[in-house]
């Protein structure tokens, strides 16, 4: 996740500490259903983010060539 930080559009610190303190909050977490769910949750914020980039990537394309 760390790695998909660097093109965040609040920019990198505010990505990491964001991720920092979400790891930290649940540092205390001990049941394996619990971690599994927060894994699936974390997979889904990666798509998420990805979309987010997608879309960012798709707008900068379409606005170079084709003048709204």
């Amino acid at each position: 996740m760390l790695y998909l930080g660097r093109d965040y559009p609040a920019g990198y610190d505010y990505f990491r500490e964001r991720l920092r303190r979400a790891f930290m909050k649940n540092r205390e977490v001990k049941d394996p259903e619990t971690i599994h769910k927060m894994i699936d949750r974390g997979k889904f914020v990666i798509k998420e983010i990805e979309a987010l980039y997608m879309l960012k990537k798709y707008r900068t394309l379409k606005r170079r060539y084709y003048d709204s």
